[in-house]
Order: C-alpha cells, then structure tokens, then sequence
C-alpha cells in the first residue's frame, strides 16, 4: 500500500500483536508455540478476519487496501496454518533471506562465461546452502572437502556432503536477526 491510513494503522496493530506473541515464543519447542497460538493467536486471528471482511465492504472496490484485504482473505487458510502446527513459522522470512544472495547474484549469472559455467556456479551455491542447513561454517566445510575430495573413491564421494560430514567440522556461529 503505497499511502498510510486509518485503516492500514488498524490492521498492522493487529498483525504487530500477533508478531508480539511470536517473539516471546520463538526458540521453544514446537508443542510449546502451538499451544500458546492457540490460546492467544487464534482469537486476534479470528477477530482479524472478521475485522479484513467488514472492512473491505466499507471500502472501494478499487482500491489498493481492498485488494491487500482481498489477497489476505483468499489465502486465509494458509496464513493461518502456523497456530496448528508448532513447527512453522509466523512468516517465511528465514527463507527469503536465504534466498537473497540469489536474487543479488542474478544478474551476474549471466556472465559465467558458459552454460557449463552457469552450471558449476549452482552447484556451489546448492553445497554453500546445504552447509548453513545443516549448520555447518561453508568455508571450512569446503575447505576440508577440497583438501580430501581427490583422493576420494567415487563410490564414497557422498561421504563428503554436508548432512555427512557435520560430525568433523564445526558448526557457524549464529546469525543475529
């Protein structure tokens, strides 16, 4: 939304609480965040609907609140789905940043050199990925794989990915947020 109004203060009050909860809860085990969502979450999310569907009929068919409205209304069900399930996340955030070093990199992808090059590129990144994923440090985790991986047997070469070798490398320190 590109202007500020009464109405977009209100709902980003509401959804800010709704953020307010998930920041006491993060960290706990996903039994504990269910159980809070669903003894504080789901009654501010219920009141939100029913706040987003008697506002969108007071407000223009065209404008860019009521389509905002309307796209959350017709993904409800997903936007709602982290109160059941402990495991996931208010938001996909987490995933978004982690997408970004490829979205930077986009452009310069172009100029690899080749599509073999293209090629070489993403499986580096898919190997720099899978390392955070399994908390690993991808410089060291590299590192060690390129100071042995020539005196590996192909058929041992899966030794070597990171959900295997976390037990001889250390892991990254955490990323604040």
């Amino acid at each position: 939304m590109s202007r500020p109004s009464a109405v977009t203060e209100q709902a980003l009050q509401q959804i800010a609480s709704l953020y307010a909860i998930e920041a006491q809860i993060r960290g706990r085990p996903p039994n504990e965040r269910r159980a809070q969502r669903q003894t504080h979450s789901a009654s501010r999310l219920s009141a939100l609907h029913d706040w987003m569907t008697q506002t969108q009929a007071t407000l223009s068919y065209k404008s860019e609140t009521t389509a905002a409205i309307q796209y959350a209304l017709n993904r409800w069900e997903a936007l709602v789905r982290f109160v059941d399930d402990g495991r996931i996340e208010i938001d996909n955030n987490a995933a978004e940043r982690s997408l970004n070093c490829a979205a930077l990199g986009r452009r310069n992808y172009l100029f690899m050199g080749s599509d073999a090059g293209g090629h070489r590129a993403a499986a580096m990144y898919s190997l720099i990925g899978t390392a955070k994923l399994n908390d690993l440090n991808p410089e060291a985790y590299l590192r060690q794989v390129l100071s042995v991986i020539a005196d590996y047997r192909m058929n041992q070469i899966a030794d070597l990915l990171p959900w295997n070798i976390t037990q001889t490398l250390s892991p990254t320190t955490p990323i604040a947020a």
